[in-house]
């Protein structure tokens, strides 16, 4: 992304916006495949005559409160790209999301405070601009892409030379249902990235390329029934297994037990299962109290409506 001149010199007043959480993968569609949820990250953001950011909740309790976290960092960027000074700024941060769960953290982090550093700005970037240094930022686009325009997105990186991000953004089909179960521990990105292999046989390649195009075709023609064949992975989930106990056990037994399909959300541990109605829920909810009895594992189950609309302008003043 080159560097663009704007005539302002300095960015003045405050805004909020409001991100929703995301989803990645859905199986096999690594790094290319996102979905918004109805779990949400505000930011407010201002000049200040001093730098301070306020984390509300203990879910931030452990990110650091000065000009190394991400949300300053984010708009500091922005800001060099704008061609500005970076200004010294006020911020507010609350989430609903669970950190390093794979539900997007980071990503709604990085959508916001690109959001909202762009109003501040003097909006000098588009949307898709923004999707760009937001996908520069993140390394890859699904999660990111998610939270900005909402909805499913399918996105591939940009090519050598090019700095727009080739995606398509359409709706959830309807019937389709999500619930996250979110174990009470924390799994980095690093840590699940560095368990996947360097190379793959062509056997495997050729197994994912058919069972994401499948994918992306059922989520688009709402063809619920092929969710269960289709979200099947070979690139990731394996690989990642052994880093969230009972997670095969549920990938592969939960169409048995009402779910349409079931997938690791991101790196994990968080695991989303697809379901239609009430009773596939509640069936599906003993089957996972099971396995993570069985597990002694402490967790939450959470219902994630998905997020049509994206980052949203809660409040915008000059």
């Amino acid at each position: 992304m080159r560097i663009k001149q704007v005539n302002r010199l300095v960015v003045k007043g405050s805004v909020r916006v409001r991100v929703p959480a995301s989803t990645a993968n859905l199986g096999p569609g690594f790094d290319a495949i996102g979905m918004a949820f109805q779990l949400y990250t505000d930011i407010a953001m201002q000049t200040a005559e001093e730098t301070t950011i306020t984390l509300k909740g203990e879910e931030l309790g452990s990110l650091p409160a000065d000009k190394s976290n991400l949300l300053y960092q984010t708009a500091a960027r922005l800001f060099q790209l704008a061609g500005l000074a970076v200004p010294e700024l006020s911020i507010e941060v609350e989430t609903q999301t669970p950190l390093t769960r794979g539900l997007g953290s980071s990503a709604s982090a990085i959508v916001g405070a690109l959001t909202a550093a762009n109003l501040l700005a003097g909006e000098p970037f588009s949307r898709e601009e923004l999707f760009a240094i937001a996908t520069e930022m993140e390394g890859h686009p699904d999660n990111v892409g998610a939270s900005l325009f909402g909805g499913i997105i399918v996105a591939t990186m940009p090519e050598a030379g090019s700095s727009k991000v080739p995606y398509v953004r359409f709706s959830v089909p309807a019937g389709l249902n999500t619930l996250a179960v979110i174990p009470d521990y924390w799994l980095s990105t690093d840590q699940a990235r560095h368990v996947l292999p360097e190379s793959y046989s062509r056997a495997d390649l050729v197994y994912n390329v058919g069972h994401s195009s499948l994918l992306v075709a059922a989520l688009a023609q709402g063809r619920l029934d092929l969710l269960a064949t289709a979200m099947r992975d070979r690139i990731h989930q394996p690989y990642r297994a052994p880093l969230v106990p009972g997670m095969a056990e549920m990938l592969a037994e939960a169409t048995d037990h009402g779910a349409l399909g079931a997938a690791l959300s991101g790196a994990g541990p968080t695991t989303l299962f697809f379901y239609a109605g009430d009773k596939q829920k509640e069936s599906l909810l003993a089957f996972i109290e099971g396995i993570m009895a069985k597990y002694r594992i402490s967790y939450r189950a959470m219902e994630l409506p998905v997020d049509e609309h994206g980052v949203r302008i809660l409040q915008r003043e000059p």
